[in-house]
């Protein structure tokens, strides 16, 4: 029982609780025995869901009484809030030095690692662990459409994702870690792909094995102990088929074909997650067929290319992807299932990634008709100009900016015709701005 310990004894506080891998963390802390309650700026389905699982939310902020005190990264570590707490002598951890202990406290962890796929990787790889009976827990970065972002099944296995923003999965340890892909990413940190791959090479280490994706160019120079790729690698998916979306292959180990998989989920990128997952469950001791069995029974995560209702009757599909390479995939995955024009909006998430991947942002934008660009998601930065929306827009001659969600639905309303697919990207607000506009939206689970 973490209550145990002298560093929870006393409760814990979570600084931004809201937020999707905070959550579960806090849930995960409570099943184990640990008095836990938070803050968080604003309200939303995380801090609601976690009242409704009898954990305190304080929306705003309040007096902690609590020893330790645990804050997101995406929190100011000078704000006001976090220097009481370290006047008056609480205990500070990090959501990454905290996911670091709980991993600890368990006999095998697996987890995964990259810019793009995160989820859903470690997603596929939670139902493989329960298809095939293993006692375990999962945290995962996102909401599967089965066990959302925290599910526990016992105490052998700790699954989790492993994130490079701030450099958080070197508090990590793991038996298995997983390497998807090495992008350029979060660049308010990485000042050069190199110096990312510097921590991912730093990561990959910590793990007992690694398994990479040989496909990525910075990942296969990593030493590991197993690969995977459509092109390259131990692990490799061939005799690729698609039909409506969403694609079958064979896995061939060593160029022998040994199972047939059927995804449930669209898009061609996802056969790398499975892959990804296959190599994990396969080095943890999972046969073929039941690691089969597991990818075909996940059908999602929310927010990865998630059809949320429609809009005149025209489709909506909501994506996560806030990176040139995957909106490139998820506008790949709608062309394939759309017969008419794909209406693509795009919400930029954060200044600095805007402004250091301009050109890659307005070269996948070009290949699009008619975007329409979204005023930008700050996150926790201040405005850029040379990394804002209306910047991004101007370098693409046929796009449209929009900053209002009125403005927003005019658009659409004008670009549209019958057989269209709107597609809504973003890793902001925009998710929540789709949904409004939607006339006949998906209630959400």
């Amino acid at each position: 029982m973490f209550s145990e310990t002298d560093l929870f004894r006393d409760g814990c506080y979570m600084i931004g609780i809201g937020g999707v891998s905070m959550s579960a963390l806090a849930r995960l802390l409570r099943d184990r025995g640990v008095r836990v309650r938070g803050c968080d700026a604003r309200a939303s389905t995380f801090t609601d869901m976690l009242v409704r699982n009898g954990i305190p939310v304080c929306i705003g902020r309040e007096e902690i009484a609590e020893g330790t005190v645990v804050y997101t990264e995406a929190v100011d570590v000078h704000g006001e809030q976090l220097g009481q707490a370290k006047r008056a002598g609480k205990r500070l951890l990090s959501r990454a030095e905290l996911l670091g202990r709980i991993a600890e406290e368990y006999p095998c962890v697996l987890s995964v690692a990259g810019c793009h796929g995160k989820t859903s990787a470690t997603s596929m790889l939670a139902h493989v662990l329960m298809h095939a009976g293993q006692r375990f827990t999962c945290h995962i970065g996102g909401e599967d459409r089965a066990f959302g972002n925290y599910f526990t099944a016992g105490d052998e296995v700790f699954l989790t994702e492993a994130c490079e923003f701030r450099r958080s999965f070197l508090r990590l340890r793991s038996d298995i870690a997983v390497i998807l892909n090495t992008d350029l990413d979060h660049t308010d940190c990485y000042r050069s792909r190199g110096e990312l791959l510097k921590a991912y090479a730093q990561f990959g280490p910590s793990a007992e094995s690694v398994v990479v994706n040989a496909d990525d160019p910075g990942a296969r120079t990593l030493p590991h102990a197993l690969s995977f790729g459509r092109y390259a690698g131990d692990i490799r998916a061939v005799d690729l088929f698609e039909k409506d979306g969403k694609f079958t292959f064979t896995v061939a180990e060593g160029g022998v074909p040994v199972v047939r998989i059927a995804l449930r989920v669209f898009g061609q990128m996802q056969t790398e997650n499975a892959l990804a997952a296959y190599a994990a469950a396969k080095l943890y001791g999972i046969s073929p067929q039941t690691i089969k069995e597991g990818l075909e029974h996940f059908y999602g995560v929310k927010r990865r290319f998630e059809p949320v209702g429609s809009m005149g009757g025209i489709p909506v599909v909501c994506d996560y992807a806030h990176h040139p390479r995957e909106i490139a995939a998820a506008y790949a995955a709608a062309r394939a299932i759309c017969s008419g024009t794909v209406r693509t909006v795009f919400q930029p998430h954060t200044y600095t990634r805007t402004r250091d991947l301009l050109e890659e942002f307005a070269a996948v934008l070009k290949t699009m008709e008619s975007p329409v660009v979204y005023r930008t998601y700050a996150a926790r930065e201040e405005y850029l100009p040379e990394g804002s929306a209306v910047t991004l827009a101007s370098r693409v001659p046929e796009a449209l900016y929009v900053q209002s969600p009125q403005n927003l639905k005019k658009r659409l309303t004008e670009l549209c015709r019958a057989d269209d697919l709107i597609l809504v990207l973003g890793a902001g607000d925009i998710y929540d701005v789709a949904l409004s506009l939607a006339d006949e939206a998906r209630r959400r689970a």
